[in-house]
C-alpha cells in the first residue's frame, strides 16, 4: 500500500523551516528521498544539466562508452552532422575540465587527438544508459 509523508526540518538557529521531499512508502518501490533537502536537490539539478543537456554533450558520450578505444577528434567530427567544429571543440574542453574525458594530443603531422572516458565519465555514461533504458521501458506505456 503506498502512503506518503510530507517532512519538515526546523533550523533551530534560523528559526527557518527547510523543507524535504515526501517519503514513497512502497515495498516494490526502494525510491527513498528521506533526508534529501529539495533546495540542494534542485541546485545539484542544475549543474547536472548543465553538463548532459548541452547540444552535443550526449553525442559526444555515447561514442565513448561503446568501445574501450580512445576516439579521435575526427571521429566526432564525421560522426556529428550539423554540429559546427567551435561547438565541437567548446563541448570536448568542458567535458575535459568537468573531469569526464582525458585528452591526449600526439606530437605529430598531421595532429592526431584522442579523447576517453574518466572513471568519472564511465559513471555518467551509465547513469545515461540506465536513463535510456527506462525511457524505452516506458515510452511505450
Amino acid at each position: 500500500m503506498k502512503s506518503q509523508k510530507s517532512k519538515e526540518n526546523g533550523n533551530s538557529k534560523t528559526g527557518s523551516k527547510s523543507s524535504r521531499l515526501p517519503i514513497l512508502e512502497d515495498d516494490n518501490n526502494p525510491c527513498n528521498f528521506y533526508g534529501y533537502d529539495i533546495d540542494s536537490l534542485m541546485k545539484e539539478t542544475s549543474r547536472l544539466r548543465n553538463i548532459i543537456t548541452k547540444r552535443g554533450t550526449l553525442e559526444i558520450l555515447i561514442p565513448l562508452c561503446c568501445s574501450t578505444d580512445p576516439v579521435r577528434y575526427v571521429t566526432f567530427r564525421k560522426s556529428m552532422k550539423g554540429f559546427s567544429s567551435k561547438t565541437l571543440t567548446i563541448r570536448l574542453k568542458e567535458l575535459e575540465k568537468s573531469g569526464i574525458l582525458n585528452r591526449q594530443s600526439f606530437n605529430e603531422i598531421p595532429p592526431r587527438v584522442e579523447y576517453r572516458l574518466t572513471p568519472k565519465g564511465q559513471e555518467l555514461v551509465g547513469s545515461i544508459i540506465n536513463l535510456l533504458q527506462w525511457m524505452r521501458k516506458w515510452s511505450n506505456k
